[in-house]
């Protein structure tokens, strides 16, 4: 069996191939994936709504896992199962591909295809070449870092939220394409959604109560916790018990793992107080109900800082992250836009003195957001997406 699968895949490698020699280009076929197709979500989903209603003359299409098709039907999306005969032939017959993850290594760009990499984060832990010492399963440093740069030459363009970022990604990608530097799609929400009904209505779909405060959870992944590649470990490293009897009169926690996280939490103990909501693949939506984030070293927060809320950084294993696991871009522990804590009592503590106007005076969350979010207005989605469809146009002249 093991045998037939290897062949399999050889065989579709060069149907793969030979029909990017092939086939022609369509310039009307657009083809979008988020997060490996396991999500409708991210930048390419906000590129993907602008575009289906200022650009209806282009066909629009989604690469979506084979476990994810439902997603896509249940948005009225049109998608592809990834890997499938149809997905290897609109894959080579697009104009654009647009994604916010790195697409499998042995997929050769055809021709006439332009690549839009729109990436998913700020960058505050070290990426590609700049990881020192690589802990990720099946790969090494050396060839870490060479696929890395190999896949990003096959970028026509990329997306920057800030200046910082583009500086990083222009080196820590080996990037020498065109970048955008634009704020990110995804970001628009927070400020065309960011209102009270919207809000409302966001808590209503998901059960969430009316009547208490809301805490996102939004922790990142650990290299070298895993249980095989790209299936990564997680386990809640604070007191829940401690958490419900300090807090579950005035707050819910809503869980938000990272995509490459594998773990599926029993919560059933704390049923009404933590909500595992990291299927819902929008985490914008999250964003605006939160009044607090929990997080630890990952992106989100560059993004949440545009709601000027406050924001508590749980690092109970800072010191391994920042020393031996990746690094840290930023002088994190003077520079973050909110408390640091490692223990259950001192993450109770921030929380009961979340205050906003406390949190900015404290922490100068403003000062962060100009640094940061200056780009972010609303608009990143059209300012990226009418500089794509002019390329496209010139093209087809």
């Amino acid at each position: 069996m093991k045998f037939i699968k290897k062949t399999a895949f050889r065989i579709y490698r060069i149907l793969f191939w030979l029909c990017g020699k092939t086939l022609g280009t369509d310039p009307r076929l657009i083809m979008f994936e988020s997060f490996l197709g396991r999500q409708y979500s991210d930048n390419p989903r906000a590129l993907y709504e602008y575009m289906a209603r200022h650009h209806p003359e282009y066909k629009l299409l989604w690469s979506a896992d084979g476990s994810s098709t439902a997603i896509f039907r249940h948005h009225g999306v049109p998608c592809v199962k990834r890997f499938s005969p149809a997905w290897m032939f609109h894959m080579n017959r697009a104009a654009l591909w647009i994604t916010n993850s790195r697409l499998p290594l042995w997929i050769p760009k055809p021709r006439g295809t332009t690549y839009l990499q729109t990436w998913h984060g700020t960058p505050l832990k070290k990426l590609g070449t700049d990881i020192t010492t690589v802990h990720m399963p099946g790969t090494d440093t050396q060839k870490y870092k060479q696929n890395f740069t190999t896949e990003a030459a096959k970028w026509d363009y990329l997306i920057s939220p800030n200046r910082y970022s583009t500086d990083i990604f222009r080196r820590a990608f080996g990037f020498n394409g065109k970048i955008l530097e634009t704020g990110y799609p995804r970001n628009d929400f927070l400020s065309t959604g960011n209102d009270i009904n919207t809000i409302i209505t966001l808590k209503k779909r998901l059960g969430l109560p009316l009547d208490k405060k809301i805490i996102l959870y939004a922790p990142t992944w650990r290299d070298d916790s895993f249980h095989a590649k790209g299936r990564y470990r997680f386990d809640l490293q604070f007191d829940t018990e401690r958490m419900f009897e300090a807090l579950g009169d005035d707050y819910i926690i809503i869980l938000k793992l990272h995509y490459l996280v594998a773990e599926q939490l029993d919560l059933s103990p704390y049923d009404g107080f933590l909500h595992d909501v990291s299927k819902h693949e929008d985490i914008r939506e999250l964003y605006v109900m939160a009044d607090i984030l929990i997080t630890d070293y990952s992106s989100v927060f560059f993004d949440y800082a545009n709601l000027g809320r406050p924001m508590i950084f749980y690092v109970y294993d800072i010191d391994n992250y920042r020393d031996k696991l990746r690094g840290f871009y930023l002088d994190f522990e003077e520079k973050a836009p909110g408390p640091l804590v490692k223990t259950t009592e001192g993450l109770i503590r921030a929380i009961k003195t979340s205050d906003p106007q406390n949190f900015n005076r404290t922490y100068d969350i403003d000062g962060f957001r100009e640094r940061f979010c200056d780009l972010e207005d609303g608009r990143a989605s059209q300012r990226v997406s009418e500089e794509i469809i002019r390329h496209l146009e010139e093209k087809n002249v």
